[in-house]
């Protein structure tokens, strides 16, 4: 068959019974290696002066976890060492609680030429410290909401840091709460500016036809006609 309608990938594989959901998996590599890129490439944006001096010996570098926490952003942190040339061995899998006691836990060993090390050591550790603390925060809602009875979702905002959504979201995954909606064009949701500009609820909701599939419009009803419009 060589037209393109009737070709099509098909997997053989295992029971789909037996396949493991890892939420690793919902990272998109190519969206992590172009993050991975401009990550790097703003913090040495010109020579490698420390490079220069260290060299390329194979070295062996250890991720230690000296606080309480859930360990998060793995999938970012490995992305980093592998644009680098270098491997990560994970002692520890991501999720877990971490609580050291008297001494930091050994949680990875990072092995390559030193300079990249060196390389990635900061962005790394700060998307694995950001993602980690996130996950922290967002296991102890889960825990909360799970000890009050709570069956509905807990779930983060909107509100990230410009540049860091995809980890920050995918640390509320990691600890056990909902992303809610991941962008502005992820779902018609009109605030009360929305209201104040168009002039009523019933103005926003000309949206619809625009929409396609998020057809749905959330809108907050702040006042009793309001709720009628809605």
């Amino acid at each position: 068959m060589s037209s393109e309608r009737n070709s099509k990938l098909v997997m053989m594989s295992r029971n789909s019974q037996d396949a493991e959901l890892v939420l690793a998996h919902l990272i998109h590599p190519v969206t992590v290696k172009k993050l991975v890129g401009r990550w790097l490439e703003e913090d040495t944006p010109s020579f490698d002066y420390g490079g220069f001096v260290v060299g390329e010996r194979v070295e062996s570098a250890v991720l230690l976890c000296k606080s309480a926490g859930v360990l998060a952003g793995v999938p970012f942190f490995n992305a980093i060492f592998e644009e680098l040339g270098c491997t990560v061995d994970w002692q520890i899998p991501e999720g877990t609680l971490l609580e050291p006691v008297n001494e930091p836990i050994t949680t990875a060993i990072v092995t390559g030429k030193v300079r990249h090390i060196l390389l990635g050591e900061r962005v790394a550790l700060n998307c694995i410290t950001r993602a980690s603390g996130i996950a922290t925060q967002a296991r102890r809602m889960a825990d909360i909401a799970q000890g009050a009875g709570w069956h509905g979702e807990v779930a983060g905002t909107r509100k990230t840091t410009p540049g860091f959504r995809l980890i920050e979201k995918y640390a509320l995954l990691v600890g056990g709460i909902s992303t809610h909606r991941h962008d502005l064009s992820a779902m018609i949701m009109l605030k009360d500016n929305h209201i104040w500009s168009a002039g009523n609820i019933t103005q926003e909701a000309s949206t619809e036809h625009v929409g396609g599939d998020l057809s749905w419009v959330r809108a907050p009803a702040g006042t009793i006609a309001q709720n009628g419009e809605v």
